[in-house]
């Protein structure tokens, strides 16, 4: 796999320096991630759990996650559902450029930071830079690849282990972008934001924590998740981390640098 610098990463290019860091990133020229960077017009800090996006509002702009957590969510007839999450350097809303109008909200769950391109910015990309283009595209289906696992593992696992899962899908999220530690990570998850992610009620999320702790799995306490094996959490939520292209089978390696090569 490809490794880059994320620290030099994040000097020269401080807004977007994490865009599909542990993906493609080294694929892009140095050009294009300046582009990135100044397609940046506005920044906010968000000190409190939000809703950025509504579902059903026309955008103009969309969104890029630079510090903190946010969840895809769709509201149900009396709970929030979450159907994805997002970690720093996630382009949120690529969607909105295409629709508009989404049919879901994006929620911050604690303190988080996002950077705004507007879609005038992103036609421009579009038009004159394909593969710029393709590269935004690519993140907008790692969307779709996230999901489709989220889909399948809900059917498929008991409570302890979706959030089993989940846990491991966010250390090597957070990994790919450099914020994870080699025995947990640090979250503002709360056991009613992964109830809402696993389709289960507080007081089963509070049981299959009490699992996870007594099996030496995971513990999840004050706003951080700590696990001893990490192979064994990923076994046991049966997490395979090939749908996240950052590793595995489904890891581009060479083939787009070489594809871009030859349309060059």
């Amino acid at each position: 796999m490809h490794r880059i610098d994320l620290e030099s990463e994040l000097s020269r290019w401080p807004t977007t320096g994490r865009f599909l860091a542990g993906r493609l990133r080294h694929a892009m020229t140095e050009e294009e991630r300046d582009i990135i960077e100044d397609s940046i017009h506005e920044v906010a800090t968000i000190e409190k759990p939000t809703r950025i996006l509504e579902h059903g509002a026309v955008y103009h702009r969309s969104t890029m996650l630079i510090e903190g957590f946010v969840v895809r969510t769709i509201d149900g007839p009396e709970n929030r559902h979450a159907v994805s999450f997002h970690v720093p350097g996630d382009f949120v809303d690529l969607h909105c450029f295409a629709l508009k109008r989404l049919d879901h909200n994006i929620d911050t769950i604690g303190p988080a930071k996002v950077g705004y391109v507007s879609h005038q910015r992103l036609r421009k990309i579009m038009e004159e830079r394909p593969q710029l283009a393709r590269l935004l595209w690519y993140s907008t289906l790692l969307d779709a690849a996230m999901h489709r696992e989220w889909v399948m593992k809900l059917e498929q696992l008991t409570t302890a282990r979706r959030i089993a899962h989940i846990f491991a899908e966010i250390w090597h999220r957070l990994q790919m972008v450099g914020l994870a530690q080699e025995n947990g990570f640090d979250t503002p998850l709360t056991q009613s934001e992964l109830g809402e992610m696993c389709g289960a009620t507080t007081i089963h999320v509070n049981r299959a924590l009490r699992e996870l702790r007594e099996e030496g799995i995971a513990e999840f306490v004050r706003g951080r998740v700590e696990f001893s094996d990490r192979k064994r959490l990923e076994a046991f939520g049966l997490f395979e981390p090939d749908y996240l292209y950052g590793e595995g089978t489904n890891y581009l390696r060479e083939g787009y640098s070489q594809e871009r090569a030859l349309s060059a």
